[in-house]
């Protein structure tokens, strides 16, 4: 467990949001699942609520606005010192930004982009809101890990923007690496290849951690959701690849050790 005591280091994975058609829905279906409690956040891109867990904020919901066309999915916030920055060497480095930079009120300023194979994330300088105040316990984000093609040309992509270093998960089985900031590991990237579901294309995965993993897949099906991948044994614990009831996929993880 990791407390929020000050602002992350910049590339940081800092906060995690969704953006829903429904948002009495999605807070229903979550409050249930993870045990959340919800207050109102910065209204800026409309109607957004912020996550308590035991009264910690951990992850934020907002409304997806009619007018931009962004996928029904958690995203990854990733901390900078100076957004707007961040967002040009983005673009320097042959990724886009599709929203902002712009301020969310006094939490801070944000930008949501993707990188050159599509994969949306966000970024965001801390002013009053540091970010998620809790990780690593049940009902809280785990880790996050970006499923894509392949590993080189992307990963060179985020220790441009973000200062990552890199360390490949050797095994002949699979395309993996673990990002680094100081030594300390902070994301993944998946390689999959061809594996990659033609309707999603390269995507964040956010992994949250649960008490029992199977009983977290079943009550994701009693409460209008359903599982992509069963429940299996991992190197980060046992885990299972789940969608909510309007599609956004997430990981439940009952992390080992």
């Amino acid at each position: 467990m990791t407390e929020a005591a000050a602002k992350r280091a910049p590339g940081t994975p800092c906060w995690v949001s969704l953006m829903v058609h429904d948002m009495a829905a999605t807070q229903e279906f979550y409050g249930a699942l993870f045990g959340w409690e919800f207050k109102p956040g910065p209204q800026q891109l409309g109607p957004y609520a912020r996550a308590l867990l035991d009264g910690r904020e951990v992850a934020g919901i907002g409304r997806l606005p009619t007018d931009r066309h962004l996928p029904i999915a958690w995203t990854p916030y990733l901390a900078s010192d100076d957004v707007d920055v961040t967002a040009a060497t983005v673009r320097q480095c042959g990724g886009t930004v599709g929203v902002g930079p712009l301020d969310a009120g006094e939490a801070g300023r944000m930008a949501i982009g993707s990188d050159p194979l599509g994969a949306v994330f966000g970024i965001w300088q801390a002013s009053a809101h540091l970010g998620m105040a809790v990780t690593g316990v049940p009902g809280a984000v785990a880790w996050n890990e970006l499923v894509t093609q392949e590993t080189s040309s992307v990963s060179k992509f985020y220790q441009s923007v973000f200062g990552y270093t890199e360390e490949a998960v050797v095994s002949a089985d699979f395309d993996c690496v673990t990002m680094l900031l100081d030594g300390r590991p902070v994301a993944s990237v998946q390689g999959v290849g061809h594996a990659l579901p033609h309707d999603r294309g390269p995507h964040w995965m956010t992994y949250f951690e649960v008490t029992d993993v199977d009983e977290a897949v079943e009550r994701v099906a009693d409460l209008g959701g359903h599982a992509v991948t069963p429940a299996r044994d991992g190197t980060l614990g046992r885990v299972a690849t789940v969608a909510d009831h309007e599609g956004a996929r997430f990981a439940l993880v009952a992390s080992a050790g």
